[in-house]
């Protein structure tokens, strides 16, 4: 405990005006409230989001972008932020808006008022994580030396790591590229950064993060928009879904012009188009913030609206990488239904049951099986119209596959089973031919003398433009949101290769684009498309 003089010291600097303290009282006052552990309410009569702001502005040190050093001074979004901020955040941003930063400075700030306080921040790759300790680093540079050569003297200031010994407390920032990041520890503090480029798979990597955090523990997940796909995008609508685990979480959107640096050349109202003159009456923008979206546009084109982000349905639909049309896949996506029955255990979703006068296909893409690989998929479309009639997908075997899609085919009137015969393909063949010989009405479909589909690198393209075809011509014969949900994780790769996003599966769009090849093939030439 601090003593009665210590005590009354403390209370004597709290009840001064903030902006009455010099960062040498502020020193002396930052030490009495370590030793003694009274934080709850550093500043007498200012609420804690004042109280932050404050002390950011007092003991912190960033090097802005003209590269003088000064003190960190909330900027409209980190103040807009602090002051709504909750125990769990989410938050969609245009780049460079500060962020990261201010919560490094929160948290570092948290870090060394509480001891036994362990804050982790976890940035997307090790380039942003160094990028990230620097600024850190300059944080703690810049505190009085008093502190730094009495409670706050480090044990360990190396590979992104912090530990303060006479407080118990421990700063570190890890890459979400490192497996192991935040395993074995329990935190007090988690920062998620830039989550929507996080490798791998980025929902397992969170989750593993988040059950490491202490129940009264703060969260802050935040990025710039990649895509309508993938971990942070689904986090963002749970966010705001009152039926999901996630509904707790506090949304933060900030926009592009709410960073005042980002301006460029003024457009007179006279020059700019009416889009861009609904957007500046709308938001209040100047002829220069007309000026810099318009610089912006022509720059980065496609992913401007990602990069620079104006409402939160264009940020996510803007990436460039989706090799389907996003908006079309949003719109069928709203107006998609739920299935009218469920089958196999809930894993057979059907939507239009059999009927005895017509034809169906199974497109069947298969796997190994394993608990953390990819699923087995089953598509059933009317051959006549390409309608998606049902749906299956699961974790199993291949002979469990075999058995299932016979049981399936047998449904829907002796369909023709249509597998793709890569890898697990051909195992799955094999178990199929046993079952021909023992039932009666099990169809394989043969290319030729060659039981199933060939996907190769000369037929998966057009298999996918045939899947993007049908979504452009008529988007309404897709009934399932599941496939749609992995139509927007499928992106354009580096090499230039069509494939699911990392921590995305393809095999519901893998299964319909085996059923539309295939069918194509069966239907007589002038009826392969539109319903009859």
């Amino acid at each position: 405990m601090l003593g009665r003089d210590g005590e009354a010291r403390l209370k004597q600097l709290a009840a001064r005006a903030p902006e009455s303290l010099t960062v040498t009282e502020y020193g002396e006052w930052l030490g009495l409230v370590l030793l003694g552990e009274w934080m709850e309410h550093p500043l007498e009569g200012r609420s804690q989001a004042e109280a932050g702001l404050h002390l950011a502005e007092q003991l912190l040190r960033v090097r802005g972008k003209d590269g003088l050093l000064r003190p960190l001074l909330a900027n409209r979004v980190q103040r807009m932020y602090e002051t709504h901020r909750g125990r769990s955040n989410i938050v969609l941003k245009a780049r460079q808006m500060g962020i990261s930063t201010w919560v490094a400075g929160r948290m570092f700030l948290r870090t060394i008022l509480r001891p036994g306080t362990l804050s982790v921040q976890v940035a997307h790759n090790q380039t942003a994580a160094e990028e990230i300790f620097r600024i850190v680093q300059r944080f703690y540079d810049n505190l009085p030396v008093e502190l730094r050569e009495s409670v706050l003297c480090r044990s360990r200031d190396n590979r992104r790591q912090m530990v303060f010994p006479r407080l118990d407390s421990e700063y570190r920032v890890e890459s979400a590229a490192d497996v192991n990041a935040g395993r074995g520890l329990t935190m007090q503090n988690l920062h998620c950064s830039e989550v929507a480029r996080w490798p791998g798979d980025a929902a397992a990597t969170l989750a593993g993060l988040r059950a490491a955090l202490a129940p009264e523990g703060e969260l802050v997940v935040e990025s710039t928009p990649q895509g309508a796909f993938g971990c942070f995008y689904d986090l963002w609508h749970q966010a705001g879904n009152e039926d999901s685990g996630a509904s707790s979480m506090v949304r933060h959107f900030f926009p592009w012009w709410w960073e005042d640096s980002y301006t460029g050349a003024p457009v007179g109202v006279e020059a700019q188009t009416p889009e861009e003159r609904q957007l500046a009456d709308r938001e209040g923008l100047t002829e220069a913030q007309i000026g810099f979206r318009r610089q912006q546009r022509s720059q980065f084109r496609a992913i401007g609206r990602q990069e620079y982000a104006e409402d939160v349905a264009s940020c996510f639909l803007a990436s460039g990488d989706c090799i389907f049309d996003v908006v079309r896949l949003e719109r069928r996506l709203q107006a998609a239904s739920d299935p009218v029955e469920r089958g196999e255990g809930g894993r057979l979703w059907i939507w239009f049951p059999a009927q005895a006068e017509r034809k169906y296909v199974l497109g069947v893409d298969p796997a190994g099986g394993g608990a953390d690989g990819d699923f087995s998929a089953v598509q059933v479309v009317d051959l006549k119209t390409g309608l998606q009639c049902a749906e299956w997908q699961a974790r199993c075997p291949v002979s469990e596959t075999a058995a299932v899609a016979v049981r399936i085919a047998r449904r829907y009137g002796g369909a023709t089973i249509a597998v793709e015969r890569n890898n697990h393909g051909s195992g799955l063949l094999a178990h199929l031919e046993l079952q021909k010989q023992d039932e009666q009405g099990v169809t394989i479909y043969m290319q030729g003398n060659v039981a199933g589909w060939p996907t190769t690198a000369h037929t998966r393209p057009a298999m996918l433009a045939r899947v993007g075809a049908a979504l452009e011509d008529a988007g309404e014969l897709f009934q399932s949101r599941r496939l749609l949900g992995e139509c927007k994780t499928m992106v354009r790769q580096r090499n230039g290769k069509a494939a699911a996003a990392a921590g995305c599966h393809d095999d519901c769009v893998m299964a319909m684009a085996v059923a539309l090849s295939v069918r194509a093939e069966l239907l007589p030439a002038g009826k392969k498309r539109g319903a009859d």
